[in-house]
């Protein structure tokens, strides 16, 4: 468990980064800091591994304050991954990765086998381990990156933005691997992003800050977005939380109807019964995507409103259609979901 202990920030000059910030991290979780500008996420962060020293108060790693533990060993136990990547240009990705293992005493070969295994863990190829980093994406940095900071296999991780230099499509790809990495390893996390969306999307918990560095929040992503403590958490969250928060329940108990009940358009099905388009004047168009019971009711929701004729299309495992939602179906549904 990470511990921040009534922690305050002064820079010279007067400006205060944090302000008596007290907070627990929970040990195998991941928990993004959050907030505008000046707020002091990433101050908060580096003074977990001490490259920020607090002006007063503690922070603790498992009951171990930092300040008392020598800076070096410190840090080369604590995995750090930053926006850039921070790669050594003139070493290969292979030693990139080899690197704090080396440090911490192991022989050049161990640390390049345990490299080239944490490569292939997080989505590189044997290929890529004799590049250099000016030779690989952004995205391919990224992953090369997370892979360095976890090769000492540190039980703390943290993350300042790792995410936000590459463009949409890679970063959707890298928030999958994120996941599923995290759910393999259950490191403690800590993750800085300026995104709400993508601390609701990858924290287990999120702490708001205010300016200043002031708390205003910590929950888990559904009580952030279901139970705002004020009008700026609201505001920070987003008007549209409510769609946001059906994120966090599946379609497995949303109920549907026949799929010869669509109430006027017919849906056309192959000969294996799986859904090919809704039949117009003049041939048939696209259903706009299927769901499953395995996908959340924001998605459902998505495909109901972008459906030509209302409708969201559930399948099996199969592929085949085994009902339909029509949008006021869905409606009626949260309404009393909402209610419960």
């Amino acid at each position: 468990m990470i511990t921040f202990e009534d922690v305050v920030k002064i820079y010279p000059g007067g400006s205060t980064a944090v302000d008596h910030l007290s907070l627990e991290l929970p040990t195998g979780k991941t928990t993004v800091l959050v907030g505008p500008s000046g707020c002091g996420k990433t101050t908060s962060l580096r003074m977990i591994n001490r490259m920020v020293s607090p002006s007063s108060g503690r922070v603790l790693i498992d009951g171990k304050d930092v300040a008392q533990q020598d800076e070096a060993l410190l840090r080369r136990s604590i995995g750090y991954v930053i926006q850039s990547a921070g790669l050594f240009p003139h070493r290969t990705v292979l030693d990139n990765v080899a690197t704090v293992p080396m440090l911490l005493g192991q022989s050049k070969k161990q640390a390049r086998a345990a490299a080239a295994g944490l490569l292939e863990r997080v989505g590189l190829s044997a290929e890529f381990a004799g590049r250099y980093p000016a030779q690989l994406s952004g995205g391919q940095q990224q992953r090369v990156g997370v892979a360095r900071a976890l090769a000492a296999d540190p039980p703390v991780m943290l993350m300042d933005e790792p995410f936000s230099a590459v463009d949409p499509v890679v970063r959707e790809g890298l928030h999958r691997e994120f996941l599923r990495l995290q759910q393999e390893l259950g490191k403690t996390i800590v993750m800085v992003t300026h995104d709400i969306d993508e601390a609701i999307k990858l924290g287990d918990v999120v702490v708001i800050l205010r300016q200043g560095g002031r708390l205003a929040q910590i929950g888990t992503p559904r009580e952030l977005l279901e139970h705002p403590a004020d009008e700026f958490v609201a505001e920070f969250v987003g008007r549209d939380r409510g769609l946001r928060s059906l994120s966090f329940d599946t379609a497995d108990d949303l109920p549907v109807r026949p799929v010869t009940d669509a109430g006027g358009p017919e849906l056309v099905l192959d000969a294996a019964g799986r859904p090919v388009g809704w039949k117009t004047a003049d041939g048939t168009e696209d259903t706009a995507g299927t769901f499953t019971r395995a996908d959340s009711l924001r998605v459902v929701t998505d495909l109901a409103i972008t459906s030509p004729v209302g409708i969201a299309v559930r399948v099996g495992p199969d592929g085949a259609a085994d009902g339909l939602v029509r949008h006021h179906d869905l409606v009626d549904h949260l309404a009393a979901r909402r209610s419960r």
